[in-house]
């Protein structure tokens, strides 16, 4: 991050600490910010050089809301969201269902006069605007119960470094969070390739599209890609819907994704006669190999259709997708056979903001139907016996993941040599399976593992104790954390539900 972006979001979360004594938590913080750096930008959209006309009827421009104070601010500002979130398009989405939770209309005034207009917002670079707003949404999910929509960027650039998405495909993730993988292929796509006229709309408009349950999460994406200059007023990037209620008929070429994690079997729902009663979250769909409620084997289902044939995933799944049995089995005997899984990378706990999560990325290629079964061998890299990472003290990096990328050879899979050896590197972490051997193992479990864990086999190797103590005190703090969240939850009325993730979409 810039020296400016740090200062922007320094300025901007210090105002969060004065709203916080009025009972606003980080999460409604960021969201009240997005719907004023928005009007902002549209107003400043209006003016020279750029004098293009603005989504945001006049009334509710942001002069309107620079022209007053005090109760006049706040029934003004009211009556602007709501009338905002009934709007089609991108206005629409950015302020669906949306409402005011800044209750001193003279805090209200200081955030819109004194931080919001003192900048020119449009006039910065995207980079700027677009790592600010990631440092806060960062920062949010650090500090509060919005972790489940941030998967750590290091772990998203990894991901994306090894995919290497191209001019003109398209790229779609089905729970998108707060936009991580979507902006990620973007900046790969900008970055390394010179792109002409077609192949830049294309990628601002076009390229991109996520789905989102929540209208939070969708509206934060929604801004942080408009503040890296994706997206524009008519058709919006986010869809909000539940992704795995249907097939949306389409197809893409890249399906990226940290899906929810957890499972429903049911919910309650009031029926006609104004009884609870229980319904069944089991999807079945015909496009799927087995009905389950596991949402993450649903997840997996659902990507294997979003992609075209010979379309490539990398999918953030949880270990029980990898060895549980019934329906898991049943999908992972499918999934070796009608598609290319190449790769397992398993990945260390503590880098996610919900706490003990073991995950995995699997990445696997969609192929058409033949008798023979694509997958011949699974490349597992394993980064995570004996390694140690927390969320202050140690945080993932991006070159603690340089060995994957390396061994991955996005350039040609087919040159992989592996690190480990019986005989000659046992500590290697990188080392193939054949479809045979897969097979054979209980379960089709690809929950696999080899090398020794130092921590189970010799006290003596316990990681340092600053390791340990930070890893205590990230655990504690998400627990209090996690507790406030629900205290929270439940002394409001309403509100929106959304998915858990390990580290969400995004």
């Amino acid at each position: 991050m810039s020296n400016h972006s740090a200062q922007i979001v320094q300025k901007l979360w210090n105002y969060c600490d004065v709203l916080r004594d009025d009972g606003l938590s980080y999460g409604d913080y960021i969201e009240q910010l997005t719907f004023l750096l928005f009007l902002k930008m549209a107003h400043e959209q209006t003016q020279a050089p750029w004098n293009r006309p603005s989504p945001v009827p006049s009334a509710f421009a942001w002069p309107s809301l620079m022209s007053k104070e005090g109760d006049a601010l706040e029934n003004h500002y009211r009556r602007l969201l709501e009338t905002l979130g009934k709007s089609k398009g991108t206005l629409g989405l950015v302020f669906r269902k949306a409402q005011n939770k800044i209750q001193d209309p003279a805090k209200l005034r200081r955030l819109i006069v004194d931080l919001l207009d003192r900048e020119q917002w449009s006039s910065l670079d995207a980079d700027v605007k677009g790592d600010a707003y990631e440092g806060l949404l960062e920062k949010t999910a650090s500090q509060s119960g919005a972790g489940q929509y941030f998967t750590p960027r290091a772990l998203i650039r990894a991901i994306v470094d090894v995919v290497q998405p191209k001019p003109g495909e398209t790229i779609i993730d089905p729970a998108v969070g707060t936009g991580g993988f979507l902006l990620a292929a973007h900046d790969y796509i900008a970055n390394n390739n010179k792109l002409d006229k077609d192949q830049k709309k294309h990628l601002k408009l076009e390229a991109l599209r996520g789905w989102e349950i929540a209208d939070t999460p969708a509206r934060l994406c929604t801004m942080n890609l408009l503040l890296h200059g994706v997206g524009g007023d008519e058709t919006p990037i986010v869809v909000v819907d539940d992704a795995i209620r249907s097939d949306p008929g389409k197809r893409w070429k890249i399906a990226l994704s940290n899906p929810p994690f957890g499972r429903k079997s049911s919910v309650t729902v009031i029926n006609e006669e104004g009884e609870q009663e229980k319904e069944a979250l089991t999807v079945v769909r015909d496009d799927f190999w087995a009905s389950t409620s596991n949402k993450q084997l649903n997840f997996v289902q659902h990507i294997k259709t979003l992609l075209e044939v010979n379309g490539r995933a990398a999918v953030v799944v949880p270990d029980n997708v990898l060895f549980e049995g019934g329906a898991g089995e049943t999908i992972r005997r499918k999934l070796l056979h009608e598609c290319d899984v190449h790769t397992l990378l398993r990945l260390p706990t503590g880098i996610f903001y919900a706490q003990g999560v073991k995950a995995n990325v699997l990445f696997f290629e969609k192929k058409p139907g033949r008798e023979k079964p694509w997958t011949e061998k699974l490349w597992v890299y394993d980064l995570r016996t004996n390694k140690h990472f927390t969320l202050k003290t140690n945080p993932l990096k991006r070159a603690d993941l340089d060995e994957f990328v390396a061994c991955y050879q996005p350039e040609n899979r087919h040159q992989r040599k592996a690190t480990w050896s019986e005989k000659k590197s046992p500590e290697g972490r990188w080392r193939s399976y054949s479809y045979e051997e897969l097979l054979q193992r209980d379960k089709v479990s690809l929950d696999i593992f080899w090398l020794k864990d130092e921590s189970l086999e010799d006290s003596a190797n316990l990681p340092a104790p600053d390791v340990i103590a930070g890893e205590i005190v990230d655990d504690l703090r998400a627990a209090l954390e996690q507790f406030e969240a629900i205290q929270t939850d439940l002394s409001r009325i309403g509100g929106t539900g959304g998915h858990s993730r390990p580290g969400g979409g995004v």
